[in-house]
């Protein structure tokens, strides 16, 4: 990473409700771009190894997620630091729990 733009992608299953929200909340900093994908078939903007490429860091919304994405993307992740949020499936949206849950996580961009 430089100097600019930390690229972060975000990872939950179908990229409707938690990693859309994290890719929100995030992108307020100006000092960040992030984008947001899902390991499910049927997600909004499916996981690809371009995003993976893509990325300074990967974030994923459970463990499950980053099983999934070590099994599918091993090769790429290589140098790739995977951090587990924890955060579970049961918020809607920029819920305004979650959205003071991501920020949590993240107090080096909101102390």
């Amino acid at each position: 990473m430089s100097g600019g733009q930390r690229k972060l992608l975000f990872v939950c299953s179908r990229n409707r409700l938690r990693s859309p929200t994290a890719e929100a909340v995030l992108n307020g900093v100006e000092t960040v771009t992030a984008i947001s994908a899902g390991t499910n078939n049927d997600t909004e903007t499916p996981l690809s190894g371009d995003l993976i490429i893509w990325a300074d860091i990967i974030y994923v919304m459970e463990t499950a997620h980053k099983k999934k994405i070590t099994r599918t993307f091993g090769e790429l992740l290589k140098d790739k630091p995977v951090r587990n949020l924890a955060i579970p499936d049961n918020y809607k949206f920029m819920e305004p729990d979650l959205v003071t849950r991501i920020k949590s996580k993240f107090p080096e961009y909101f102390s």
